[in-house]
């Protein structure tokens, strides 16, 4: 039985790994969505059109479509951190996973739509400064270019339209607009997770155990 529980328990916890990441999103409204503009999740590193391999802030992408990519995940905040959109500040202890959202068009542009994920947005950061100062929240390798002129002008705005969901209305011309949202860690409750390559070997250690575990259970019942 020992050897049961045991490959019970490893099964368990290779099937409990989790991340919070960007679901979706639309192009729902604006010049970008009359000129075809959809919404693209990209995965690091970044395969840029234009511009600098793996990089992102100076027209690296030139497209009516709205960008996101998912950065650092599950931080655990040493410090009460500020942002711009959302309850601030949140308090240190809170577990977070950062994305990075954009928009990027060559001739300016105006887009209206919305980006989901599959846990609680906390935050959002939209200002210059806060921008560089939740750096140490990215950790992709991915060259963060004209750091002075990120964040949102004037007239531009994101808010979180839904408890997993922020809405943008902006418009951007050169270098773009960037900003980063900060959700809660997902714990995949009620879906079916899918075990890490890692894990796979921990849960195939886990059967061996089990079956080695009922063979030698037989062999003593036979003598």
């Amino acid at each position: 039985m020992k050897h049961i529980s045991i490959a019970v328990a490893l099964v368990a916890a290779a099937g409990s790994v989790a991340s919070a990441t960007i679901i979706d999103g639309t192009v729902t409204g604006g010049s970008a969505q009359a000129a075809g503009g959809v919404f693209v999740k990209l995965t690091v590193p970044l395969a840029n059109p234009f511009g600098p391999v793996d990089s992102v802030g100076n027209d690296n992408f030139q497209s009516p479509n709205l960008f996101g990519f998912d950065e650092d995940q599950n931080i655990t905040l040493s410090a009460p951190l500020t942002v711009d959109v959302g309850s601030s500040p949140i308090p240190a202890g809170t577990i977070v996973a950062s994305h990075y959202i954009f928009f990027d068009p060559g001739p300016a542009e105006h887009v209206i739509g919305t980006v989901d994920f599959d846990s609680d947005v906390l935050g959002i950061l939209t200002t210059t400064s806060q921008l560089a100062a939740t750096d140490f929240l990215a950790n992709t390798g991915v060259n963060y270019l004209n750091p002075g002129l990120r964040g949102l002008e004037a007239g531009d705005s994101v808010t979180i339209s839904g408890p997993e969901q922020i809405l943008f209305d902006m418009v951007a011309s050169s270098p773009g607009d960037y900003v980063r949202v900060l959700t809660a860690f997902s714990p995949g409750a009620g879906e079916a997770t899918v075990p890490e390559p890692g894990s796979v070997g921990l849960v195939g250690s886990g059967l061996a155990l089990l079956w080695a575990g009922t063979r030698a259970g037989r062999k003593s019942t036979k003598h």
